[in-house]
């Protein structure tokens, strides 16, 4: 059984493919779509890099922290593995400096070296954090301003189809349906660029903060370790 369709019905399907509802735009909506298009490229660049390096980060400074445990002589790791450029290594690496600095003294203060210490390392945790979510700005902005401007390539197209209802002095869908469905296709293009920027955010967010809790952990022992050095050497 065949069915024949008429061939106006066949062009109007084809004049409402996503290419030819691009094609047929005015320059605002096709700015529109062109920006939310790039926004979309970009936020998945930045959620395939972030991935991998959060991921990386994450499962060398477990390793780090595990073997650092394990180790009978603190310098001796320091020399071998603490010069390493992931954040557990850098933590590791600023109590190591600030510590040979405090107790190179004659006269050694133990508060303020345990103070020290304690700024050394929190600050070293709070560099790291920032370097690994310099990014997710970017992904936030995305997920919160492309709805927004997916929205006003809606507007402008919904204006224009009714401009071109006034023109015509004809309301039948064929008149009106392009200019809607080119007016939803910027709303479908912003939102195809703001859900995963959102998703990605919260999920690295939630990455992010898991691997400051490790690193604070990590630092809170060291500090331990170094501040009962501290006190054998009374």
């Amino acid at each position: 059984m065949s069915l024949n369709l008429p061939v106006g019905a066949m062009a109007d399907a084809a004049t409402l493919s996503p290419l030819a509802l691009f094609l047929q735009a005015d320059i605002v909506v096709k700015g529109v779509m062109i920006g939310l298009l790039l926004a979309s490229i970009w936020t998945w660049a930045i959620i395939i890099g972030f991935s991998v390096t959060l991921r990386k980060a994450s499962k060398e400074s477990r390793a780090f922290e595990a073997d650092f445990w394990k180790a009978e002589d603190i310098d001796r790791f320091y020399e071998t593995r603490g010069k390493a450029a992931f954040p557990a290594a850098k933590v590791m690496a600023a109590g190591v400096t600030e510590w040979r600095r405090s107790t190179a003294q004659r006269v050694i203060d133990r508060d303020g070296t345990r103070d020290r210490l304690s700024t050394a390392m929190s600050s070293a945790i709070g560099g790291e954090v920032d370097r690994l979510s310099d990014r997710l700005n970017i992904l936030a902005t995305v997920g919160s301003v492309a709805p927004f401007v997916g929205l006003f390539g809606t507007v402008w197209g919904i204006m224009r189809a009714f401009t071109s209802i006034a023109a015509e002095q004809n309301s039948s869908l064929a008149v009106v349906a392009p200019g809607i469905a080119e007016a939803l296709f910027a709303t479908a293009i912003g939102l195809f660029a703001a859900i995963p920027a959102v998703i990605a955010y919260n999920r690295f967010s939630h990455g992010i903060n898991r691997l400051e809790s490790t690193l604070t952990r990590f630092a809170d022992g060291f500090y331990a370790t170094l501040s009962r050095e501290l006190e054998a050497q009374r």
